[in-house]
């Protein structure tokens, strides 16, 4: 157990981010893979300025909540889905396969962690293509923001140039970057128990059918 400052009631520990393989929902710390998120810089570190998986999540999270013609639930569903769309790198760490067939594993080992966080957030597991696009899209106009604030020149290379977005980019320490990230997981995921509602209630055979009907 961990103790708090001033006699406070004794947390339990975190239970940080480890093997990939066989990751499940319940072995989900959502405030763990927070503070992994904000420790871990953006580009593999090549940037001017740190800028963490973290603060780029809330970013692109953000910017998906601001845009215009989603239902209000299409909205906080597609928003929470760009908040841990980076969570898998907790666990991988910046692995470079050095070969085709380790790249595939990697890819494995990714979706099955995303899969997992997906269902301990009580999302569905799979974004329809319509909205992993809208997703893909602010994405890119993150990154272009990125090149533009936070690196000595925009970056040029082969492919569409993507706008950045109106807002500027600033570094923040890690700390504040966890604490941004989980405030909003929060805002966005709501407390546990109301996630494992949504999460059982899914799961329940035939209610997906019935909705269809």
């Amino acid at each position: 157990m961990t103790v708090n400052p001033a006699g406070a009631k004794p947390r339990a520990p975190l239970n940080w981010p480890g093997d990939p393989e066989g990751v499940t929902a319940d072995d989900i710390d959502f405030e763990a893979l927070a503070h992994v998120l904000a420790n871990t810089c953006r580009r593999g570190g090549c940037c001017r300025q740190y800028h963490s998986i973290a603060a780029h999540a809330v970013i692109v999270s953000e910017e998906i909540a601001a845009l215009d013609g989603l239902e209000e639930e299409d909205q906080r569903t597609l928003a929470l889905h760009a908040l841990i769309a980076g969570a898998a790198s907790a666990w991988l760490r910046g692995r470079l396969p050095d070969s085709q067939r380790a790249a595939e594993r990697t890819g494995k080992l990714a979706t099955g962690i995303e899969t997992a966080v997906r269902k301990a957030a009580g999302l569905d597991a799979v974004l329809e293509e319509e909205q992993a696009e809208l997703l893909r899209f602010v994405m890119r106009m993150a990154a272009a923001t990125e090149s533009r604030d936070l690196l000595d020149e925009p970056a040029v290379g082969a492919g569409v140039a993507f706008p950045p977005l109106k807002r500027r980019i600033r570094s923040i320490p890690p700390d504040k970057a966890a604490a941004a990230w989980l405030a909003r997981f929060r805002a966005l995921a709501g407390p546990e128990e109301e996630r494992r509602g949504r999460i059982s209630r899914t799961d329940e055979p035939g209610e997906a059918d019935a909705a269809q009907a």
